[in-house]
């Protein structure tokens, strides 16, 4: 049976970001790797990841839960790190 860590050393991005993902989207997280790998292979999904990592930023900061922001803060930039040529 494949387990949720090969489905997201498969999808393409890391741990954090297919958590944040999953947070946006209200789904289960072996379902977001599969949305994040049809995105990342889409023409502007890395630009809706980007979009949707900010959009979980910005909610955690309105319930002033910095602790959470901040880790999404770092998956941003892990995400802009590794995918910086897919995003104009």
């Amino acid at each position: 049976m494949i387990s949720l860590e090969d489905c997201i050393g498969l999808c393409g991005l890391s741990e954090a970001e297919v958590a944040a993902v999953a947070e946006h989207e209200h789904l289960p997280e072996i379902a977001a790797t599969i949305l994040a790998r049809y995105m990342l292979a889409s023409r502007d999904g890395p630009e809706k990841i980007r979009g949707m990592l900010i959009d979980d930023i910005r909610a955690a900061v309105a319930a002033k839960d910095s602790g959470h922001a901040a880790e999404l803060v770092s998956a941003l930039r892990h995400f802009l790190n590794t995918h910086k040529p897919s995003i104009q």
